[in-house]
């Protein structure tokens, strides 16, 4: 006898929206399996004296879905190796069904004949009741992994599997970081079903406050082309910096290059940092935005040419941050930062050699950036040489080195020449630069926090004289003194 598992699809409402194929495999089974008794159609078969079992007791008994799904699946395989099995599933066998897709997997693997007759979708049903057409745009989500990326404003959006109130919470807050707070959507309860349906309209805050989810509930968020929604995607994004350096678009956009752009690269990303120095989340955000058009820009003029998209600048991103961290998305182990940073520079050892490039030929000061501040730079050109045992041993070590380079710096200063002078001043830095690594101090850090204390000092300067109606620039040094004294004392 041939092994064989019949799924038919009850539907997405009563008896009266069977189709009449699926109507008589229910009638001419001999082992009839229904995923759930959950169903208006299952009252239908007990009126009938149509005998079947339920895989009810398996939710009850397992904690996770996926074991649940296995579990069913299991059984099924089991009971077609004696017999033929029908197996009867909610709404349509192929949508939002993860034990029909199981069985699709492994009824070939065993041997076991599969065959899926439809029934009407829960879709189907949500397309009436809702009053849209789907060829408006259209995506269909599961609440039990839906995530902020997956939305499109500009598509109506159908979420099923909204089986309670604590998954209608979940889908509520990642809904809000798209939509507002008050958007309208509309939840529907069993759609189709006389006497049982209901459609409730609301604003989104209110998602998880309505009572009724179950099994046959579903949330649809209507499309939508308003800008306040577009304008948190990335596709809108892209769209605008498009028509931005299209010939419609701005003059000025249209005449950047990429040699134009490069100190605006570089002044964006300092005011970014600016933010992080003031704690300042908001102006973060504001500078963030402005740093990301830089990218944004550089990318549309790649694409013009037909080089590359910003898309491909994620993917990109994406493949690298995957790669170089398998102690995260594979099978290595990272158990602190020093492990997870040996895993990273392994992983591009690996990316140069695919390249035809030996690591082990380069010098050890490659790969630090050509233009990166001076400050920077010699901090990481030290630490690079320090890698390899190039070294001071001792902090006193580097002191005595900053005092013998000031000498000769002072030697410089009283009989030697500008270039002379530049060269020993350099000199002085470097060796500064090598004290502060000792010290587990970035030197960027550590001068920059000066900075801010010199403005803020010397703005109570101007501040104090200004108040008494006197300019800077016409006071004397001893009184500039006393009032930066007293700055000093401030908290």
């Amino acid at each position: 006898m041939t092994q064989a598992i019949t799924v038919l699809g009850l539907g997405s409402g009563d008896e009266n929206q069977l189709t009449l194929g699926v109507l008589r495999k229910l009638q001419q089974a001999a082992k009839l399996y229904l995923r759930t008794e959950k169903h208006p159609v299952a009252q239908f078969l007990q009126a009938e004296g149509i005998r079947y079992e339920t895989f009810d007791a398996v939710y009850e008994s397992k904690d996770r879905f996926d074991d649940t799904y296995e579990a069913i699946v299991s059984a099924l395989l089991e009971s077609a190796r004696t017999e033929n099995v029908v197996y009867a599933v909610p709404g349509h066998p192929m949508v939002a069904e993860y034990t029909v897709q199981l069985l699709r997997t492994r009824c070939p693997e065993e041997g076991i004949k599969l065959d899926i007759i439809g029934g009407e979708s829960f879709i189907d049903q949500a397309f009436l009741r809702f009053g849209f057409d789907p060829i408006e745009g259209l995506q269909l989500l599961d609440a039990t992994d839906l995530r902020t990326g997956m939305l499109n404003p500009r598509l109506h959006t159908i979420i099923g599997q909204v089986y309670d109130t604590f998954t209608a919470s979940d889908v509520k807050l990642t809904l809000m970081d798209m939509y507002p707070d008050d958007y309208p959507v509309v939840v529907g309860h069993s759609l189709g079903v006389a006497g049982e349906e209901s459609l409730v309209e609301l604003p989104l805050y209110e998602l998880d406050r309505t009572e009724g989810y179950g099994n046959l509930s579903l949330v649809w968020i209507p499309k939508s082309d308003k800008d306040d929604l577009r304008n948190r995607t990335m596709e809108r994004l892209h769209e605008i910096v498009a028509i931005l350096r299209s010939p419609e678009g701005c003059p000025w956009d249209r005449e950047q290059t990429h040699a134009s752009l490069r100190k605006n690269l570089i002044e964006e990303a300092y005011e970014v940092l600016e933010t992080i120095d003031e704690d300042d989340p908001d102006h973060m955000c504001e500078e963030l935005g402005d740093l990301l058009l830089q990218v944004m820009l550089h990318a549309q003029m790649e694409e013009e040419t037909g080089a590359f998209t910003v898309y491909d600048v994620i993917a990109g991103l994406n493949e690298k941050l995957i790669r170089r961290h398998p102690h995260v998305f594979g099978t290595r182990e990272a158990g602190n930062a020093e492990e997870a940073l040996a895993n990273w520079q392994g992983m591009k050892d690996e990316e140069k050699r695919l390249k035809g490039i030996d690591p082990k030929k380069q010098s050890v000061l490659a790969g630090i950036p050509r233009d990166l501040p001076a400050l920077m730079k010699a901090y990481k050109l030290q630490k690079k040489a320090a890698g390899v045992g190039f070294d001071w041993s001792e902090t006193a070590e580097v002191s005595a080195k900053i005092q013998e380079e000031l000498a000769e710096l002072q030697e410089a200063v009283t009989d030697g020449t500008p270039e002379q002078r530049l060269d020993e001043l350099g000199d002085v830095l470097f060796a500064v630069v090598n004290l502060a690594r000792f010290l587990k101090i970035d030197p960027e850090e550590a001068l920059a926090s000066t900075n801010r204390k010199f403005t803020n000092r010397f703005r109570y300067i101007e501040e104090s004289l200004e108040a008494d109606g006197r300019s800077i620039r016409d006071t004397k040094l001893d009184e500039m003194e006393k009032l930066w004294q007293e700055a000093k004392k401030l908290p």
